[in-house]
């Protein structure tokens, strides 16, 4: 080999790591997020997780420490396939401690990340978490990130009062915030004061990592009178803007007034940086578009509705986006925040166009790198926006209720996107429709002309390979051929991977069901949100193995209720929050009409080993 040939391998070898390092994603570490679950029978159920950047042949020890007394390794060889144990006749009248220790090179490594169940403790399905009670508040969304840096999940809770739609009239109560750490401790408290209008299209909220310090931020909409954990007020604190004429037709929506955009300190609840909200309402009447529900109004419904997401615009690095409209103008405003500071990165408006963007956008949204450059882009409804800002395509379908995005059909390359599709007033098109992601090409199209309310793609069924997709007025589960393959499920809310094999159960209300066999899990004594949309608090996989965790209020609003799965399961997956398109997901889980978080490759019956993610773990000062 030449000196020339010998000095291009170099540079071609130093130009792949070159890539390699700008491909990985800044994301959060974690511990082993080990969790046990004590059984009526004196087991005890232990799981802890796999992370995205472990090897794939990493080991563990699982011990487990009583009364103080030395560690008892509880495994007789190293654990090399799922990290599910199940411990037996385990003495609760003692405090248990359950840790894992890694082993590489043969030789064990202290991990971060342990549960104690206490002496004598109530043997319940779930994990209590007691709240901060205000009287006439409901716990209504949440999200999880890690707060403090200690590699283990806080959860953000929105309490919420009195609520109103926006095409409603009256008074809302003041939405209000909380974050806990997961043995109960409040962390703080912030009130987004009289002028945001407390309710599912006003009070999107991300809490992310943004600036790569470890420890997460939290941002939301604020206005006059917001105080911050610290009492600090943003804007005039005397300032009323809500409509409080009872005879007008706009009584208590909140139509004029400064609006404001702020990243508060995810560990204290100190505001940090506030700046204009973008865009601002402007003209209320200017938020219509084209047929339908597109059309104008002056009453404030089309003006007031947000969403917002993170996602990865620059390769390495989070942005947030906060969104208002959706029905007819849309406007996507993408902001960075890096050393303390807010700057804007750019703003999509739907009427910079030609229009074909006017009435395309959701009630939710999902983010997703649909072109596979490394840069994520925002599928909302039936367009897609681009890391750059700019209009990516859009299919034409206009508005809708539900959307899921993931490698649904594993036949055909890249992603796709299941949505529903409102049609009414005389618009025409499919009511609901899949689509390849990376450039809209239709492959699945029904319910022509209809107004279709709600609709779930993913793979439920353990005889098919590829999701399967219903919706409501089906008549049947179709696969993402389109062919009818079976009976219509009972409900079309939302999914959780819960029993033992890859495939996905029904969630709803406070019951989980598999297809074909019926409920298999029922969570007494509590409760979901959101009316008929009956959705959970949260579901992510949050501690344990990589099935996910059911979230729920207790039916007195006094505390959160997290359970995990008992089922056995053979499987060893990485956390499914190591996929960046599943944490993205959860993070805007609580956006709009909540959606069931998706992975980034097709996870189900048949499925191939899942792709080791790109990302650079932010490491934590963990304790």
């Amino acid at each position: 080999m030449t000196i020339l040939s010998l000095r291009s391998c170099l540079y071609i070898f130093m130009f792949v790591i070159t890539l390699n390092t700008w491909a990985q994603k800044q994301m959060e570490n974690l511990d082993r997020g080990l969790v046990a679950i004590a059984q009526e029978d004196g087991n005890a159920v232990v799981q802890w997780r796999v992370l995205g950047n472990d090897p794939d042949n990493l080991k563990f020890n699982l011990y487990r420490k009583s009364n103080g007394n030395p560690a008892e390794k509880l495994n007789d060889v190293p654990l090399t396939g799922a990290t599910y144990f199940k411990e037996e006749s385990v003495d609760f009248s003692k405090e248990n401690t359950w840790f894992v220790k890694t082993i590489k090179d043969n030789k064990e490594i202290n991990e971060h990340g342990s549960y104690t169940l206490k002496p004598n403790s109530e043997i319940k399905n779930y994990h209590s978490l007691p709240l901060k009670y205000i009287e006439g508040y409901t716990p209504n969304d949440a999200s999880v990130a890690d707060l403090d840096e200690d590699g283990e999940y806080e959860i953000i809770l929105h309490q919420t009062g009195v609520s109103k739609d926006n095409s409603h009239e009256g008074l809302a109560d003041e939405p209000i915030f909380q974050a806990y750490k997961l043995d109960g401790t409040l962390l703080w408290e912030i009130n987004l004061g009289k002028n945001i209008r407390e309710g599912a299209h006003y009070t999107q909220f991300m809490v992310y990592d943004l600036d790569g310090d470890g420890k997460a931020e939290f941002a939301c909409k604020t206005a006059d009178g917001t105080k911050d954990s610290q009492g600090n007020i943003i804007g005039n604190a005397n300032k009323d803007w809500r409509d409080t004429d009872e005879n007008s037709r706009t009584f208590g929506k909140i139509l004029e007034g400064p609006e404001y955009f702020t990243i508060f300190d995810g560990e204290t609840g100190e505001a940090l940086a506030t700046t204009d909200y973008i865009p601002g309402r402007g003209d209320i009447s200017g938020w219509g578009g084209v047929g339908g529900n597109g059309g104008n109004d002056n009453t404030g419904n089309r003006v007031d509705r947000f969403t917002a997401c993170i996602a990865y615009l620059d390769e390495k690095r989070p942005s947030v986006i906060m969104a208002r409209g959706y029905y007819g103008r849309t406007v996507l405003a993408a902001w960075d925040f890096r050393e303390g500071t807010l700057s804007s990165r750019w703003v999509f408006d739907s009427e910079n166009g030609e229009n074909p963007y006017s009435g395309m956008g959701n009630h939710n949204l999902s983010v997703a790198d649909v072109d596979k450059d490394g840069k994520d882009e925002i599928i909302f409804g039936a367009m897609i926006v681009d890391d750059d800002g700019e209009g990516l395509y859009t299919t034409g379908f206009r508005h809708g209720d539900a959307l899921h995005v993931s490698d649904l059909d594993p036949d055909v390359p890249g992603l796709e996107v299941f949505g529903i599709h409102e049609n009414e007033a005389g618009t025409t098109g499919p009511g609901v429709a899949l689509f390849s992601a990376d450039n809209g090409e239709v492959l699945f199209r029904s319910a022509k002309n209809q107004d279709i309310g709600r609709g779930v793609a993913g793979n439920i069924s353990n005889e098919h390979t590829g999701a399967q997709m219903w919706w409501s007025g089906s008549k049947g589960l179709f696969d993402s051929k389109g062919n009818l393959i079976g009976k219509q499920p009972q409900s079309s809310n939302f999914l959780i991977w819960w029993d033992g094999d890859l495939s996905r159960e029904l969630l709803n209300r406070n019951y989980i069901s598999k297809y074909g066999v019926g409920k298999i899990f029922t969570a007494e004594g509590a409760e979901s949100n959101n009316g008929s949309k009956a959705t959970p608090t949260l579901s992510a996989d949050i501690w344990g193995d990589w099935r996910e965790e059911l979230i729920l209020r207790s039916s007195d609003n006094k505390e959160l209720r997290i359970y995990t799965t008992t089922i056995p399961t053979q499987i060893r997956q990485y956390t499914l929050m190591h996929d960046l398109q599943y944490r993205l997901s959860v993070a805007w889980q609580n956006v709009g009409y909540n959606q069931p978080p998706h992975t980034s490759f097709y996870f189900g019956k048949g499925m191939k080993k899942a792709p080791k993610p790109k990302i650079k773990l932010v490491p934590p000062k963990l304790k």
